[in-house]
Parts: C-alpha cells; structure tokens; sequence
C-alpha cells in the first residue's frame, strides 16, 4: 500500500508537470508545496505557471485519480458479487443509463437553464440511478438477486440503452451532441473542479461500506452456500454491494464519460500480483485503478499535443489486449 500510494503521487506530480506546456518538476513540487503545504521553496515561478497548475492539470489529475479509484473498486467487488471474472462496472448498464440522461438534458437545453454546469452530471447521475432500479427490479427473483439473473439483466438494459443512444444521435441535428460523442469514449477534460468534492464524497461512503463487505465477500468466493452456513448473509451482501458498487460507478461515469477495460484490467493485476483477499485487493485496486486512470490521461493529454484524444481510447488501446488475454488464459484452463 505504501509503494503504491508513493507511486500515485510520483505520477500524479509528473502528470501536473506534463502536457502542450511543459513545466519543470522542481518547479512543479514547489507550487504544490506551496499552495497546500504554506511553505515556501527557493525555486520561483511565474504566475501562468501557477494558473496552469492549480487551475488546470491539478484538478484533472485529482479527478482522474477518483474516477480511476471509483470504477476499480465497483469492478473488484462485481466480479465477486457474480463471480465472474470479466465482469465490470459497465456490465449492469449503468453507463449507458448515465450516457442516455446526458443526451436528454443536451437536448432538452437543461445547461441553459439556472442548473448550469450541473445539469448534464446531474442528469446522467439520475439516468445511473434509475437504470440501478431497473437492474435491480428486473433482476430480482421472490426477493433474492441471482447473480446470474443479475448480470443477463445488466446486459440487457446495457445493450437496450445503447440502442437508444445511437437512435437519438442519428435523428437529432443538434451539433451539442459532438461533444456527447466525445463524452461517450471517456473524457476528463470537462470535470469541474466545482463538482469534485461531491465524488469524492460518493466514492468515500461507497468504499466505506464495500470495504466493511471484504471478509463476507472472501466467503462467497467459496460459494452462496458455504457462505451461507458460515453465517454470512448472503442476500443482504449482494444487495448491499450491487447498490453501492452501481453508486460510485454512476457518479463518476456522469462527469467522466465512458471509460472502459479500468474496472475490469486493475482488479485482475492486483489478484495477480498480490492475491484475491477483497481486505487488500479493494483498497490496492482503488490505488491502482487511481495511478493507471492518471497515467493514461497523461498520454491522452500529450501522444498528439496540442491536440487531445478521449481517455478512454487509451484504456481501450490497454485494456483490450489484457481482455483477450484473460479470454485466452480462462480458454486454455477450461481445456486442461
């Protein structure tokens, strides 16, 4: 845990340094020290250094760092609840809820309206939700959620969604809806500093309570009914984390856009290399998940400067290969 909290602040100072305007690290350091710290190094700079910082690439960067935290936890504790291995947070169409409220405020002009800023994330952090409902309704058989039930349910509504969204790009001439398409692949750019406190509030109570479920959760890795006889209540944990896993997952997919392969890649590295105790692997993904969201929007911000492409190319050109490699493995095992 300690090398990989020093390992998410060595990357997210060089991602602060990083971009069209290049900004040296000492001088870097200095300004963070500085604005959160009080004190005052010898190394000077200049108020447009200060701005670009601060204004900028710091509030990205933290925004990033809780995206990447957020979809990495609700992934770990998805492919427990259902246990399967390449489940994420996208599986139960939570994304194409959120992505399907932000079409409709763009079209209805709610940003004109006195919500402002706020009335896209709003909007799609309300699709989330409703779409959580649906899920959860759907799923729910004489009040037990079947895991499997669960996850059709999700793939279901993921793909109904979806076609809603392609039908209502292609019949609107509405040019706002641009910018939707590039929200769609995954987009830091347009988080507002203002908004940040709100997610990190989401995702503290949201890992709080899936992080008090990591011992239940160890137990259902041996199955609903071994967990059951060791006392664990099993009905109730899957609820409990279904809900909350599907809460962080909305609140930031309704700022960040669609970023995928994050939920699914960094819970499966940290098994790997550390082990499937959900008591680390939660946390250990949050960091993870953090620092790898943080780096990849580096290289979004920079491979073609001044020029940006969406983050979630990124984790998609990463992730992609490591799916099909998890396909392969989970293949060759079947066959042995």
């Amino acid at each position: 845990m300690i090398i990989l909290s020093g390992c998410l602040i060595a990357v997210g100072v060089l991602a602060v340094s990083t971009g069209a305007v290049s900004i040296q690290l000492s001088k870097t350091w200095s300004i963070l020290l500085h604005h959160f710290l009080g004190l005052t190094p010898s190394v000077e700079w200049t108020g447009g250094d200060s701005t670009i910082i601060l204004n900028l690439r710091w509030p990205r960067v933290i925004s990033g760092a809780l995206v990447g935290a957020a979809l990495s936890i609700a992934g770990a504790v998805l492919q427990a609840l259902l246990r399967n291995p390449l489940a994420d947070p996208y599986v139960l169409g939570i994304s194409s809820g959120a992505a399907v409220g932000a079409i409709l405020a763009i079209l209805f002009g709610l940003g004109s309206t006195i919500l402002g800023s706020y009335a896209i994330p709003g909007a799609a952090f309300g699709g989330a939700l409703l779409t959580l409902l649906f899920v959860y309704f759907l799923a729910r058989v004489q009040g037990r959620l079947p895991s499997q039930t669960m996850l059709l349910a999700g793939v279901i509504v993921s793909s109904f969604f979806s076609a809603i969204i392609m039908f209502l790009i292609s019949i609107t001439t509405d040019e706002r809806l641009h910018s939707v398409t590039f929200w769609l692949m995954g987009n830091l750019a347009y988080v507002a500093s203002q908004t940040l406190g709100v997610i990190f509030l989401y995702l503290l109570l949201g890992s709080a309570v899936l992080f008090s479920l990591a011992k239940d959760l160890n137990l259902m890795a041996l199955g609903e009914e071994t967990a059951s006889e060791l006392g664990v209540e099993v009905e109730r944990v899957k609820k409990t984390a279904f809900i909350f896993a599907s809460l962080i997952t909305g609140a930031v997919v309704s700022v960040s856009g669609l970023i995928g392969f994050v939920g699914l890649v960094v819970p499966h590295l940290v098994r790997m290399i550390w082990g499937p105790d959900h008591r680390f692997l939660i946390p250990a993904s949050a960091l993870l998940g953090a620092l790898l969201l943080v780096l990849a929007d580096m290289v979004a911000r920079t491979i073609m400067a001044p020029s940006e492409i969406p983050v979630g190319v990124v984790t998609a050109l990463g992730g992609a290969p490591f799916f099909i490699y998890l396909l392969r493995r989970k293949g060759f095992a079947a066959n042995r």
